[in-house]
């Protein structure tokens, strides 16, 4: 891995103005993945407010650059590790493990022992097989079980691929207790960009149900509640207002005994937002009444979260006029399949001219690949520190 190379401006940093996006691109190149660190603190913030008392435990997966883990710890917010590369990244990083949870449901031995190595203490299981793994490490680990409620509403309903149903988290509990393993408490993930907060408040009752029988049969310490992420941000479509969203959440957790300590994963609320990419047109050519742009930068780069995550990102051109042509964005590779957007209205664009996508921190570079040899997108790290706002970090892996 390339370290990064740090460079130091005593002056704030609006890195999604057009004129900081072209200076940036003129000194680091495209394409680029420009992250704002002040943004991340701001949607952090929003957040923790939003949320009062829940601990935020920010998933690195959208995002998993330092600069953005370093932030988010600076802030005073813990992590949620999925992987031995998540728990190598924050161990570097000097992050203290006792504020990291590692929450994928299913696991090697090895990324178990990695995970204890480092220091953490706090699993996910979903599964009697996956609670079996952790009887030679009862000493040391504690369970939170995973339960599934399933969100068709979600762009991406994770319920679907891991949680156990309802009625049978007590069942795994007796399980954890009768191979000595101890049960912290409960945990799900209603889905990613949920459109309302109905399958949140469903999860919290029930669950609230099920640690208080779990807590009376005495199967574990039962005072921890993991309630997810899933909180939306803006894409094509604006999302709901945060506070708004959470309101019902703050009610149905204002229910639990104050014994429970309440936590969270949120990871494309922290990320989302807080970064641009920048691509630039390599080449044009006009078909069937279009204007085609080829971008060096698509699909198979920072755009793969079209592919993934479902997501459409809002694109637009730094060069205005007043003029607008029928236009195709096209990524760089040889594969048709790489097509950014279609039938937009742009003016007409030359190799050079920057295509900018807004909303592009969570699953867009963390997914992307080198098909056809085309690299990834630099990230530029941008306001990093408070009292010093102007750095930047450009970190290419």
């Amino acid at each position: 891995m390339l370290m990064p190379r740090q460079v130091r401006r005593s002056r704030f940093i609006d890195p999604f103005h057009p004129t900081e996006i072209r200076r940036l691109v003129k000194e680091f190149g495209s394409p680029l993945l420009i992250v704002d660190c002040e943004r991340v603190r701001v949607q952090l913030r929003k957040l923790r407010k939003a949320l009062p008392g829940v601990d935020l435990h920010y998933a690195l997966k959208p995002l998993p650059h330092p600069a953005v883990v370093r932030t988010v710890t600076e802030e005073g917010a813990f992590l949620d590790l999925a992987t031995t590369g998540e728990v190598q990244l924050a161990q570097r990083l000097g992050v203290d493990p006792k504020r990291c949870i590692h929450t994928h449901p299913i696991k090697r031995d090895q990324d178990i022992r990695n995970a204890l190595e480092y220091g953490v203490r706090v699993f996910v299981a979903d599964n009697p097989d996956e609670i079996r793994k952790f009887v030679p490490y009862a000493e040391r680990a504690e369970l939170l079980l995973r339960v599934s409620f399933r969100s068709p509403g979600a762009v991406c309903d994770l319920s679907r691929k891991f949680g156990c149903d309802p009625e049978n988290a007590v069942a795994l509990a007796r399980l954890a207790a009768e191979l000595g393993i101890q049960v912290r408490g409960l945990s799900f993930h209603v889905g990613s960009q949920a459109p309302d907060a109905v399958k949140h408040v469903e999860a919290i009752e029930a669950c609230a149900n099920l640690l208080a029988t779990a807590r009376k049969e005495k199967l574990g310490v039962c005072d921890t509640l993991d309630i997810g992420g899933g909180f939306p941000i803006d894409y094509m479509k604006t999302a709901p207002d945060i506070g708004r969203f959470c309101a019902p959440i703050r009610s149905a957790l204002a229910k639990l005994p104050k014994r429970v300590r309440v936590i969270a994963e949120p990871g494309r609320f922290i990320a989302g937002p807080a970064a641009i990419g920048v691509a630039s047109v390599m080449g044009r050519a006009q078909r069937e009444g279009h204007w085609w742009y080829y971008l060096d930068d698509g699909l198979y780069g920072s755009y793969s979260g079209q592919l993934y995550d479902h997501a459409r990102y809002p694109v637009e051109p730094l060069k205005d006029s007043p003029e607008r042509l029928p236009s195709v964005l096209a990524g760089p590779t040889c594969d048709s399949i790489d097509v950014i957007a279609e039938n937009l209205m742009l003016p007409e664009l030359k190799a050079g001219d920057l295509i900018v996508g807004r909303a592009m921190g969570a699953y867009t570079w963390a997914s992307a690949s080198e098909f056809n040899f085309f690299p990834k997108a630099t990230v530029v790290a941008v306001n990093q520190t408070p009292g010093d706002t102007g750095s930047i970090t450009p970190f290419p892996l």
